[in-house]
This record gives structure tokens, C-alpha cells and sequence, in this order.
């Protein structure tokens, strides 16, 4: 008789955790991409405000706290936003981080170090003129850790394609210059299964975007 409590026990145990796991995967598949597809403004601030309740609900689940804080950043680069308001939104997006951290034991990830770099990178977006040495060297501190851990991150490629996209040609940005990276990203998006949504895959559509940006005449 004890055996067959203890076993029921376990079964249900079992059951009870995934469906946890199912509905909490399912509700964050859902919330991100309403974020991610809307392009309304204040549609998206809802479903990054949902993000960050999802987060306080499941606050062990790390990926839960990586959506939110990438919300926050995309948020960051909303046009027409006051320079304190955009700052305030990556402050937002630098707790979801670090509680993000706390709930991977700090292992970091070239994930993780991508995420940092979009933080960074927000940063020098709102005042690049007084922010590039300190921020500047910590985008590019952690694209260089997360290149180390995965080469083949097509977000890091990104990332740089959009650096290199928004700095003067005199200080070697521009279209022609930041070409390579997005068809870099944009190759190792091809490979890259997005069915999962524990498994980070943003950034496909913006590298199509900006490579047809590229290919057109520079006048910056």
C-alpha cells in the first residue's frame, strides 16, 4: 500500500510540474509575441508591462526575466521618447537582467552576453556623444564573450550590424559597413529553429530589414 501512495504521489507530482511548465511556456510564448509582431506603441508597452508580470510570477524561471528585460530594451529605442524615459526603461530592463542572473545561478551564456551588449548599446543610445567609452567597451566586452561561447550566435552579428549601421562613416559606420554583419546574421538565422521560446530566436525580421536598408543608397 505504501508503495502504490508513494507512487501515485510521484505521478502526480510529475503531472502538477508539467503543466506548470506547459502553461508557463505557453503564456510566455504568447505575451513575447504579441510584443514582438504588434506595431502599435502602446499595445507593445502593455505586452512588455505583461512581460514583467509573468517575470514576478514565475521569478525562478530565468528565461521569464530575459523577455522582460529584452522588452524593456526594445522600448528603449521608441522614437520621440525623452532621453530620462528611455534611460528608465534600461534601468527596467537592468533588474529583469540581474534577477535574470540570480535565477541561473550567474552561469552566463553567449545569450546572456548578447542580452548585456543590447543593454550597453541602449545606454549609448540615448547619449552616444557622452556615453561611447564606457559603454562602447562594454558592448564590445561582451560580444566578445559571447562570440567565444557560440561563434554562431546570429543575434551577436546583429547587434553589430545595428552598431556599426548607426555610427558616422568618418568613424567607420555606415550601410556598406554594417552589409556584412546582418547577411552574417541573417545566414545563421536560416539554421536556427524558433519553436521553442526558451531558446532565444529574435532578430530575424529586423536583419531582413536592414539588410534591403543597406543595399540602398548611404547619405548618412
Amino acid at each position: 500500500m505504501r508503495t502504490l501512495i508513494l507512487a501515485v504521489a510521484t505521478i502526480a507530482f510529475l503531472f502538477i510540474n508539467t503543466a506548470h511548465g506547459q502553461d508557463f511556456k505557453s503564456t510566455l510564448q504568447k505575451t513575447f509575441t504579441a510584443f514582438d509582431e504588434t506595431k502599435d506603441p502602446q499595445k507593445q508597452i502593455e505586452a512588455s508591462n505583461k512581460l514583467t508580470l509573468i517575470a514576478k510570477k514565475w521569478n525562478n524561471e530565468a528565461m521569464a526575466h530575459y523577455y522582460a528585460s529584452l522588452s524593456k530594451v526594445i522600448l528603449s529605442y521608441t522614437n520621440g521618447l525623452e532621453a530620462a524615459k528611455r534611460d528608465a526603461y534600461v534601468d527596467e530592463a537592468e533588474k529583469e537582467y540581474d534577477d535574470m542572473m540570480s535565477a541561473m545561478g550567474n552561469k552566463p551564456t553567449d545569450e546572456t552576453y548578447v542580452l548585456a551588449a543590447f543593454i550597453a548599446n541602449a545606454r549609448l543610445g540615448v547619449d552616444g556623444a557622452s556615453r561611447w567609452q564606457k559603454y562602447g567597451k562594454i558592448f564590445a566586452e561582451n560580444m566578445d564573450k559571447a562570440k567565444e561561447l557560440n561563434p554562431n550566435n546570429p543575434r551577436m552579428y546583429y547587434l553589430q550590424g545595428t552598431s556599426k549601421r548607426f555610427t558616422p562613416k568618418m568613424f567607420g559606420g555606415g550601410k556598406k559597413a554594417a552589409l556584412p554583419y546582418f547577411e552574417k546574421a541573417n545566414e545563421l538565422f536560416a539554421k536556427e529553429n524558433s519553436d521553442d521560446i526558451l531558446k532565444p530566436s529574435w532578430g530575424k525580421k529586423e536583419t531582413a530589414y536592414f539588410i534591403n536598408d543597406c543595399k540602398t543608397e548611404d547619405k548618412d
